[in-house]
């Protein structure tokens, strides 16, 4: 009952859509109608509203953390890893928008600081390092995801590894567009309108 019920609150939290609802309460447009489509932080950028776009950026990340912190505090290790899971399938499958939400990053990293906080600071640093040289969102969050799962394994923490490689493999699938977009080439580069 105690997997299932860390389940079941990590994806509550996970699936309260703050892209959509930040902009919205700013006065600005329907996030699903520009850029991707997509309710994340670098769609929100889109909009060109830079501080709700980090706005959206710390919420969902954090909503990712109190999931985490709160199992932890409240059942088991094992009840946070869970936990974690349901925060970061509630934000790409939200109930409230017919199970069409973002792409997890934020939400990725907001579960990485409440499971292994040192391991979140090598993700940021390998994205903000792909990010400057290539000035694409998507890319960096490829490679710092496609490598975390090794960072964890390296420091000892074998079953934070091991969720994360099923997160890392989940945010690829959620990335399959832009994915496509980079190998032909009309990606679009961060700080643009472009999808």
């Amino acid at each position: 009952m105690i997997p299932a019920l860390a389940f079941v609150v990590g994806y509550l939290l996970g699936s309260i859509p703050f892209g959509l609802i930040l902009t919205r309460a700013a006065g600005g447009p329907d996030v699903r109608t520009i850029g991707s489509g997509n309710i994340g932080a670098t769609n929100v950028l889109r909009t060109g509203r830079k501080g709700l776009a980090a706005a959206t950026l710390l919420c969902d990340a954090f909503k990712g953390t109190a999931a985490v912190l709160l199992a932890a505090h409240y059942a088991t290790p094992d009840a946070a890893l869970v936990a974690g899971l349901g925060a970061f399938l509630g934000h790409l499958f939200p109930v409230w928008l017919k199970f069409k939400g973002g792409k997890g990053v934020a939400v990725y990293i907001g579960v990485l600081i409440g499971l292994y906080w040192p391991a979140a600071l090598i993700f940021c640093s390998i994205w903000i390092a792909v990010a400057g040289l290539s000035r694409y969102s998507s890319l960096a969050a490829l490679i710092a995801s496609a490598l975390t799962p090794f960072a964890l394994w390296l420091v000892g923490q074998p079953r934070t590894a091991a969720l994360f490689l099923l997160l890392s493999a989940l945010l690829w699938i959620m990335h399959r567009a832009n994915i496509a977009r980079l190998l032909n080439g009309s990606e679009g580069k961060i700080g643009t309108k472009a999808a």
